[in-house]
């Protein structure tokens, strides 16, 4: 088999960014390069920010600081196919179980422990799989706006099949027709087979902040050309692709996850409403614990509500 091509933004797109001034840091994961940014003292104890889709570590720009004046480590990693990190060419390349891999290999590569995970959209269904396959390195954990779906049985089996079958009864769904009527199996056939991929129009969308052009921009600057964009349009068709291994995570470790876990989920995401719900009734950690919901705020609510969200995370950490 012939092997996957790479892409590599240009670090020339990374220039100027507002409010982003962070030493890039790099580790090499199978051949492939993955960037992170890594600030405060590396004694200090970890605070892990993952990402979600289509972002990259850009959406913390605003919580790093306020970590770190903390007293904290703050560690950001791009997954592969976004950020500064590298990125396949062809969506066949990606697959759920290759962004566990390697952000498992990263987090042991940099070996980080005691870590407070904070994690949305995307952060969670793979952050959460990492807790599952190392949670001696994990101390707590912040959910906010993500999920990990599960199934056993027969419907773990044929969910993913039936899903594929259900978006490619989809059709093809333009950027108008999205943003008129939005639901998650458009929002997959959308990024799956529309011609542009409109990378700032979909962050402003899922934020209730007005996004400035020059944040846009960055936000649009790891895909200089649409064919580096292959993770990003595939992300989304991956959700339910791993429905029987999530599950073995929520029996083996989540379903006894007694470690503390918090969910920050935002007032005003249709995406993973009552996603919530489903944590504190099925993890341990979760009692007891002062769970909030962040008000006026979008998915992306690193964006509207980055200080107050910090200041959860430092609250969180300092009770616990």
């Amino acid at each position: 088999m012939p092997k996957p091509k790479v892409l590599r933004t240009p670090d020339s797109q990374f220039e100027n960014l507002p409010d982003y001034d962070f030493t890039p840091n790099y580790v090499e994961i199978d051949k492939l390069r993955i960037h992170y940014v890594d600030e405060g003292s590396e004694d200090a104890p970890p605070v892990l920010l993952m990402h979600g889709e289509p972002s990259w570590s850009y959406l913390y720009r605003k919580m790093i600081p306020p970590i770190v004046s903390a007293g904290y480590r703050v560690v950001a990693p791009d997954f592969i196919g976004f950020g500064r990190s590298d990125k396949y060419a062809r969506t066949k390349d990606y697959s759920y179980q290759m962004h566990v891999d390697s952000m498992l290999a990263f987090v042991r590569n940099i070996n980080l422990e005691d870590i407070t995970l904070f994690c949305q959209d995307w952060g969670g269904l793979i952050g959460l799989r990492v807790l599952g396959a190392a949670p001696e390195r994990f101390s707590r954990v912040v959910a906010a706006n993500t999920s990990l779906p599960a199934a056993r049985g027969l419907k773990g089996r044929i969910g993913y099949p039936m899903f594929k079958l259900k978006v490619r009864r989809t059709g093809t769904v333009t950027a108008e027709d999205l943003w008129k009527h939005t639901t998650f199996l458009r929002w997959v056939a959308h990024s799956k087979t529309a011609d542009v991929m409109d990378i700032g129009a979909i962050l402003q969308a899922a934020t209730i902040t007005t996004l400035s052009p020059e944040v846009v921009n960055a936000y649009e600057a790891p895909f200089p050309e649409e064919h580096y964009k292959a993770g990003a349009r595939i992300f989304p068709y991956l959700v339910p692709s791993q429905l029987v291994q999530n599950q073995r995570v929520w029996d083996s470790v989540l379903s006894k996850w007694e470690k503390p876990f918090l969910t920050a989920f935002s007032d005003k995401d249709p995406i993973t409403r009552g996603e919530d719900q489903y944590f504190l009734k099925k993890i341990p950690g979760t009692k007891e614990q002062e769970h909030v919901t962040i008000k006026d705020a979008g998915h992306f609510l690193q964006e509207d509500k980055s200080e107050e969200l910090a200041h959860v995370i430092l609250n969180f950490i300092n009770r616990t």
